[in-house]
């Protein structure tokens, strides 16, 4: 059957139907998880796949997670899965993006053979490593970061495979955590085979056909926004502050070529990897890519492998895009990526300025506190850049990530920390005809000793404004009152308090029009 043999009025019907297993895939895992970062924060993503690895629907979870997931599928496919297996990952050189995001890839099995996989990728609070959290700032190669899985049997044919189960829960902080949250993650992969396999009773083949439909439907939409696009080369670049071991700027520059219904990002004459752990997968610059071009486009069209198709992403290998093991990469996943959006962006303005905003605040502002029993993460919302159709929204999650914050009374119980203050940073959005968003506040004391790391961006290089809108405000660390580099590692006394000024967006259009 072809995708032919589908009405409008059906494959409508289908794709929503697809669509809203994935996102009950991620309210079974929200619901079902143990740790705040799951169950406040929703710091999780999942998604269908056909049985050729390609992306069929997705919940629209972290944006970061969902560009980069083919790769996990591809990666997990190398390794002949069987009915009743669940593979584990979270190798960020075989389909992962950085240790903490741990990926189950289950086979989608109703009638003894293999239809799909249903897949579910969570931030899990810790993986082991040099410090708390899984985030340190001056690691310098992979095996600091934390445990690194390949793509492994958690389940092989049905059954449990707890020698694995425990490699893992050894080699992390907080085991019984890890557990719960792998057990949410089973949950929900348990639960977009159990939905597909009653679309495929109530639909028969049909569903197969939709698989590819649901693709071709996308892609031709974006081929078709693409061609609105005027033909040309456009280029720009942006730069990293610092890789956590030394300060240097690090430059990222992308060359964007429209041609007709495609578009080619190139990332020739980005920096060489570097020694800190900012170097991002190239999976990961793939994810940034895919986000800026669907916001340039039309967010609207569904989201799976039709989107990409007419995109290609070059980066050299052995660059700060494209490392080579063992490159540390924590960093890389949550704070290149927004670089990397940033700068597809900024080139992307000089084709269709109408279409494209100014820069929100460029960073996740990630937040890891930690001790021997407990790990907390936070990415904290900032500036939204403004754009030619109104002010950009202020206290919000930016680019890459789409997470919701740790409510203070949640963080409170959970954790040995107490929220002295969260509030919006006034000012500092960017003036413009339309106004940036501004940032957030975020101050915390920590009640026992700790560990606490900070990666953070655009503490030296405003958000920039569009269109003779001005600079959002760089944003700023503070470790009780003393400014603190945008990355860093510390081992605090009890009573230490943490202050985080996050940045404000960029304006659009000149402030006195």
């Amino acid at each position: 059957m072809t995708d032919h043999d589908i009405d409008a009025i059906e494959l409508e019907i289908l794709r929503n139907q697809l669509e809203s297993v994935a996102e009950e895939m991620g309210e079974v895992l929200v619901r079902g998880a143990f740790s705040p970062n799951i169950t406040e924060r929703r710091d999780c993503s999942t998604a269908l796949f056909d049985a050729d690895g390609r992306l069929v629907a997705q919940a629209e979870h972290i944006p970061v997670h969902l560009g980069a997931m083919p790769e996990a599928v591809d990666a997990v496919l190398t390794h002949d899965p069987e009915p009743g297996d669940v593979f584990v990952l979270n190798d960020p050189f075989a389909g992962g993006t950085h240790l903490p995001d741990v990926t189950l890839v289950s086979p989608v099995v109703p009638n003894d053979r293999i239809v799909g996989y249903a897949v579910s990728r969570a931030h899990h609070a810790d993986v082991g490593g040099m410090a708390p959290g899984s985030m340190p700032a001056g690691a310098r190669d992979i095996q600091q970061e934390g445990l690194r899985i390949p793509p492994t049997r958690l389940v092989a044919g049905g059954e449990r495979v707890d020698a694995v189960w425990d490699l893992i829960t050894a080699n992390v902080r907080n085991p019984a955590q890890r557990r719960a949250d792998l057990r949410a993650q089973l949950g929900a992969n348990e639960r977009g085979a159990e939905r597909v396999g009653e679309l495929l009773a109530d639909h028969g083949e049909v569903l197969l056909a939709a698989f590819d439909a649901v693709r071709t439907y996308s892609r031709k939409r974006v081929e078709a926004e693409l061609a609105a696009f005027p033909n040309g080369t456009y280029t720009a670049t942006d730069q990293l502050e610092g890789d956590g071991v030394t300060d240097a700027d690090v430059p990222i520059e992308v060359t964007v070529t429209v041609d007709g219904h495609s578009l080619s990002v190139d990332f020739s004459g980005t920096a060489p990897q570097v020694a800190g752990n900012v170097n991002a997968p190239l999976s990961v610059a793939k994810s940034a890519v895919y986000f800026a071009v669907r916001s340039v486009t039309d967010p609207d069209v569904p989201p799976n492998a039709g989107c990409y198709d007419p995109i290609e992403v070059h980066a050299p290998a052995g660059t700060v895009l494209n490392p080579e093991p063992p490159a540390a990469v924590v960093g890389g996943n949550v704070e290149t990526s927004q670089r990397v959006a940033d700068v597809v962006f900024r080139a992307l303005a000089e084709a269709v300025p109408e279409r494209v905003p100014a820069a929100g605040q460029g960073t996740m502002n990630n937040l890891v506190v930690g001790g021997s029993d407990f790990s907390y993460y936070e990415t904290i919302g900032g500036g939204m850049g403004a754009s030619s159709d109104g002010d950009g929204p202020s206290g919000v999650q930016v680019g890459m990530t789409n997470t919701l914050n740790t409510p203070v009374e949640a963080l409170e119980v959970a954790y040995p920390l107490r929220v002295e203050e969260y509030s919006l940073r006034r000012g500092s959005g960017g003036a413009g005809q339309q106004s940036g968003g501004d940032g957030l506040v975020r101050e915390l004391t920590v009640e026992t000793d700790a560990t606490v790391s900070l990666l953070t961006e655009r503490r030296r290089h405003a958000p920039w404004g569009l269109a003779g809108g001005e600079d959002g405000a760089t944003g700023r660390n503070f470790v009780d009152g003393e400014a603190v580099p945008a990355k860093v590692t510390r081992e605090v006394d009890a009573g230490t308090t943490v202050r985080i000024e996050t940045p404000g967006g960029g304006g659009y259009g000149e402030p006195e029009d």
